[in-house]
């Protein structure tokens, strides 16, 4: 049975569920879905055009802002319209080459996201550290070497995802309990050897991701051992408000990720369902909420934003 399976042609369209088990509230699903992608859509496309024709915010910390609210633009849209016609239409058929772009749009704009967060990072220790050296180090120049960077790194990782899916067979099951394509989740429908798929993935996440965390973690316990010596109380507390808004977006970023992957690691009595819904949860709410924290947390944005909505309405 294995030699047939091996010969036999391979599927070349798969069929996307949803979330399995819970099709009958699909429409219900749907709403939170629709109202979180708008949200993403109006909030990031608002502070990208604010960062990019206010001169107020051309420092450094809103250019890093603005390379985040793109990617979380991305990452939404990547995911989010399969999921909804998926929902309203059930049009979950999806060709193998579509499968396979999905996977490469989504996790390079992932990775992306996770280097722009440590570059944040960065940002944020110079500007704590060497607060005098601060736009002298961090110049135009510089700052587009750094997006430049993220890019190579996170295309450049993920590129060879492509060849390592597109050799495979699949001539098992070609429907796929999900609202997106990933990575393993694509390749373990394949009747070869999948071990470089799994090591590949892995050693990708331990070199981009994981490598990440721990430099953010560094960073941090620089910059907190920097704040604690400032003399001033009110300095203290300046300084470490200018982190709270970076703080919330990386907590916000990893971790619904890190309890994901816990629970497919540790809670395999949970039903299927609730482990699809958890994913996209790790994609529907950093988009959503990180233009709203900076909003909230940043009082340039929230003074720009006031002048977009209500200034324009007067005159």
């Amino acid at each position: 049975m294995a030699a047939l399976n091996h010969t036999g042609v391979s599927h070349t369209v798969f069929h996307l569920l949803g979330v399995p088990g819970l099709e009958d509230q699909h429409m219900w699903i749907s709403i939170p879905f629709f109202i979180s992608y708008v949200i993403t859509l109006l909030g990031n496309s608002l502070l990208i055009g604010m960062i990019l024709t206010r001169h107020s915010l051309r420092e450094p910390m809103y250019l890093f802002l603005c390379m985040l609210a793109g990617a979380d633009l991305v990452l939404s849209t990547c995911t989010v319209p399969q999921a909804l016609a998926i929902f309203w239409f059930r049009a979950g058929e999806i060709s193998l080459d579509r499968c396979i772009t999905q996977v490469f749009f989504f996790s390079s704009t992932f990775v992306s996201e996770s280097g722009i967060l440590l570059v944040m990072a960065f940002d944020r220790y110079i500007a704590i550290c060497y607060p005098l050296r601060y736009t002298t180090i961090l110049t135009p120049a510089l700052i587009g070497k750094i997006g430049v960077t993220v890019c190579l790194r996170s295309y450049g990782t993920i590129f060879p995802v492509i060849f390592l899916l597109k050799r495979l067979t699949f001539c098992q099951n070609n429907i796929i309990p999900h609202t997106y394509c990933e990575h393993i989740g694509l390749a373990k429908y394949a009747c070869n050897d999948i071990r470089v798929n799994i090591w590949y993935g892995f050693s990708i996440l331990m070199l981009t991701v994981v490598l990440d965390v721990v430099l953010i973690f560094v960073s941090y316990v620089l910059i907190l051992h920097a704040v604690f010596r400032i003399p001033s109380r009110d300095a203290r507390h300046k300084a470490l408000n200018t982190c709270g808004s970076h703080i919330c977006v990386i907590v916000l970023f990893y971790g619904p990720g890190i309890f994901t992957a816990l629970t497919q690691r540790f809670g395999r009595h949970i039903p299927p369902h609730t482990h699809i819904l958890l994913a996209n949860v790790c994609m529907l709410a950093p988009p959503v909420l990180n233009p709203i924290i900076y909003g909230i947390k940043t009082k340039q944005i929230q003074e720009q934003v006031v002048h977009v909505l209500f200034t324009k309405k007067k005159s």
